[in-house]
């Protein structure tokens, strides 16, 4: 994606946390301060997500649980879209929970339909071809 240089002023406590996050992971400060704006203007467009670092990098959750939004849409599709059938799914989540995850999508449909293409391309097969340890010894 093209960027655009922009002078902003920071809070020196807030420039201090933002090297720290890049030095911790890697990055050079200018890549993990725009990962932050981005997901900062997500939140604020989507009240109840939130990003948490997982496994494969930070993604999109559900406030309060550890539910990425794209498990709950892959439901949703798997149901017609039905909220109702939705809520039967996951019963322990309130409705403004799932209508976040659903808003997320709609604001953001490309990035979850990535990540659900990504998990339907993950057979048995292909997990124990990279991951040969997981395989069971039937002896």
């Amino acid at each position: 994606m093209p960027t655009v240089q922009k002078s902003i002023r920071i809070q020196e406590r807030t420039l201090k946390e933002i090297e720290q996050i890049a030095r911790d992971a890697g990055k050079e400060f200018s890549v993990v301060a725009n990962e932050l704006l981005d997901e900062a203007v997500r939140m604020q467009r989507c009240p109840g997500i939130v990003f948490t670092e997982g496994t494969t990098g930070r993604r999109a959750r559900i406030a309060g649980t550890g539910i990425e939004v794209w498990e709950v849409i892959a439901t949703y599709k798997g149901v017609e879209e039905d909220l109702n059938r939705l809520q039967k799914a996951y019963h322990w989540l309130t409705e403004q929970q799932l209508r976040s995850a659903i808003g997320y999508y709609n604001t953001y449909p490309e990035d979850v339909e990535l990540l659900i293409k990504q998990n339907e391309g993950l057979t048995e097969e292909h997990i124990h071809k990279r991951h040969p340890f997981l395989i069971r010894d039937s002896r």
